[in-house]
């Protein structure tokens, strides 16, 4: 038996078919986890024990539709694990339906619940069947714009070297013409600070530079916003710890995802540091026209 103190890290790796579980599971293992896919949920505490035994402290499972009927088993497990101290995290991959229609169609291969019917109607099953795992996610992925690499990407920030059981923010900037992102825990709009667009020496600049940057913080309103969102993200984090939740998202948005959104959560991130909780950003529409 091992008698190492460090914590087991169990993440389970879900998702809809074609929005990228095998690439994240892969990201995994090469960032070193001991990574299983597909196994029986029934068989999740016996691999926790086992991981225990042999001194791994980072674990990886792929679960997916293709254990159709042994999903009912996943509440019992979780509970099992629970008892033995595991406390798993779930990183389910979303992507919309039109994204996972033109993957499948690319590689020629029906989804698991298609049947006879169309690949809508099996990525409809899968919802439905996934719908309580996505609920109950510590961390959702839309992979809809990302290709394998950004996703690997992704997956390698959250995962490549944090292994505090404390909770890590993601701050996410993002642009609402191109939608809200439907991988965040929370919202935050700036689209009420004045915006650098119109300001002929900034337009071309984005919130990454120092001018963009002043410009933006250099209100009073935005000021006032930061020390709030701060002290929100700050009185809410107790709680997800609370109730299990270790990776948390937050948008941060303006209309196009340049400027202003990139430059308030790049600083709130600065804040949160400060304050002592692990924060990094992502600016999910920067580049985009």
């Amino acid at each position: 038996m091992s008698t190492s103190t460090q914590a087991l890290r169990f993440v389970i790796v879900t998702g809809m078919s074609g929005a990228g579980r095998r690439t994240a599971c892969h990201t995994l293992e090469d960032l070193g986890w001991y990574v299983v896919d597909n196994l029986p949920p029934q068989l999740l505490p016996d691999l926790a024990q086992i991981a225990r035994e042999k001194d791994f402290h980072r674990v990886a499972v792929g679960l997916d539709v293709r254990t159709r009927s042994a999903f009912q088993q996943i509440p019992s497990a979780f509970d099992a694990l629970g008892r033995a101290g595991v406390v798993p995290q779930i990183l389910f991959l979303d992507a919309a339906d039109e994204a996972i229609v033109r993957r499948q169609e690319s590689v020629r291969r029906p989804l698991p619940l298609q049947g006879e019917g169309r690949l809508l109607d099996g990525a409809a099953r899968e919802r439905d069947l996934l719908a309580s795992l996505r609920a109950s996610a510590d961390l959702v992925i839309d992979t809809s714009g990302l290709n394998v690499h950004q996703l690997s990407d992704r997956v390698a920030q959250v995962f490549g070297s944090h292994d505090d059981p404390d909770l890590a923010f993601t701050l996410l900037s993002f642009g609402f013409k191109n939608g809200v992102p439907i991988d965040a825990d929370m919202v935050f709009d700036v689209r009420f600070l004045p915006n650098p667009h119109w300001v002929p020496d900034l337009r071309p600049q984005t919130g990454l530079s120092q001018a963009v940057s002043s410009y933006v913080l250099g209100h009073a309103e935005a000021t006032a916003f930061l020390e709030c969102a701060t002290q929100l993200l700050t009185v809410v984090k107790p709680g997800y710890i609370r109730e299990g939740k270790r990776l948390a998202t937050v948008g941060v948005g303006c209309t196009g995802g340049k400027h202003r959104s990139t430059a308030m959560a790049i600083e709130l991130a600065r804040r949160l540091r400060e304050a002592g909780i692990a924060t990094q950003v992502l600016h999910r529409d920067l580049g985009k026209e």
